[in-house]
């Protein structure tokens, strides 16, 4: 009788220790966590591997079977994939995003499929902490929403999750196994989160650093939005970072203000605090928009300042094409190509004389 119940205390402490180990994940599947930033939003995936192990041709259809299945354990209802291995996929949004088009507000949830071969529905659940789907309930489904499968050129042996087609704001998540995809698209209020972020970030210490400053200005800017706030952050640092860019920046603001005679003015001082390199960009940016004349007087204001550098002499050829001057524009052509400061640059000198020659503008 001492020994039987020695046996049994023994029994249970050994089973008790085990239960706190760590060990790897069962059935040789692997765990995993994938993640990506899109935009400003954090998603993070925790899903099992598991392996095809000789299953090819048996995986779609079989082992992850069609639909809603009632697995035999569990709550005893019929129950979609688990979209992975042992426990339940989850999925973690920082923000509140839209999948394929419709809105899931930020957070964590658990990630099942409804596999078919032409149809998947995808379901996002606020069940978290189950295993499997063993326990899977349609009451506690926040978002389901259905893609398409496609077909994979190469085997995946394990189950992964890819981030695929990314864009500022946008994202395909696939989820790959065997030779079968199944890709939903993640999309993310991209402006609207920068706007809090630096409305946000910019109440700290962050708001006196004219760098900070400079960027949250080109940023409403590049949007054409929020002019006059973007004109105080400029205004802030130009006092702190008195360079060309801020100043240049700062001129295209008041332009599209409708304040033409002050942006005149301090684009004029952007030049005069301008580099040659600066400068010379300044005025191919002006041909590319098309306003030749005004290129050609930044050329020639950039010449006059740094006299007979190979730059200011090509940005003259450039200058006097740009106003059809082609016998002009050869004559600095010809002297920028003794200038030239290596092979490479004398042979695009060269195609440029060529193009002059033929009676044609340099582009």
């Amino acid at each position: 009788m001492k020994k039987a119940i020695c046996l049994l205390l023994i029994t249970i402490f050994f089973g008790s220790a085990q239960a706190q180990l760590t060990v790897p994940a069962h059935g040789n599947s692997v765990k995993a966590i994938v993640g990506e930033r899109i935009g400003l939003t954090d998603v993070t995936i925790n899903y099992g591997r598991p392996g095809v192990k000789g299953r090819e041709g048996k995986v779609w259809g079989g082992l992850v079977y069609e639909g809603f299945k009632n697995l035999g354990f569990g709550n005893g209802k019929e129950c979609p994939w688990r979209a992975g291995a042992n426990e339940n996929t989850t999925i973690e949004f920082s923000t509140d995003v839209t999948i394929e088009g419709k809105h899931l507000a930020a957070g964590k949830y658990g990630f099942f499929v409804a596999y078919h071969p032409d149809k998947c529905t995808i379901i996002f659940s606020s069940a978290t902490e189950s295993w499997g789907s063993y326990f899977y309930d349609e009451k506690e489904d926040v978002l389901r929403v259905n893609v398409t499968p496609t077909k994979l050129q190469e085997m995946r042996e394990r189950l992964t999750y890819q981030f695929a087609d990314q864009t500022d704001s946008t994202a395909t998540i696939k989820l790959e196994w065997e030779h079968l995809a199944i890709p939903f698209k993640v999309g993310t209020k991209l402006h609207q989160l920068q706007m809090a972020s630096f409305e946000r970030e910019m109440k700290g210490e962050k708001g006196f650093d004219s760098h900070a400053l400079v960027q949250v200005a080109d940023y409403l800017l590049e949007h054409d939005t929020k002019l006059e706030d973007a004109l105080t952050y400029i205004n802030a640092a130009s006092s702190g970072l008195p360079v060309y860019r801020v100043f240049m920046v700062k001129s295209v603001i008041l332009e599209k203000l409708g304040k033409s005679a002050e942006a005149d003015s301090i684009r004029q001082v952007a030049i005069d605090m301008g580099s040659e390199r600066q400068i010379h960009f300044y005025a191919r940016g002006l041909q590319q928009e098309q306003k030749m004349q005004e290129a050609f007087e930044a050329f020639r204001y950039n010449y006059k300042k740094h006299p007979n550098t190979y730059t200011t002499t090509m940005g003259m050829a450039r200058g006097y094409s740009g106003i059809g001057k082609l016998k002009d524009a050869k004559k600095y052509a010809h002297k920028a190509l003794a200038l030239a400061p290596d092979e490479a640059n004398k042979k695009s000198v060269q195609a440029a004389i060529a193009t002059l020659e033929s009676g044609k503008q340099l582009e």
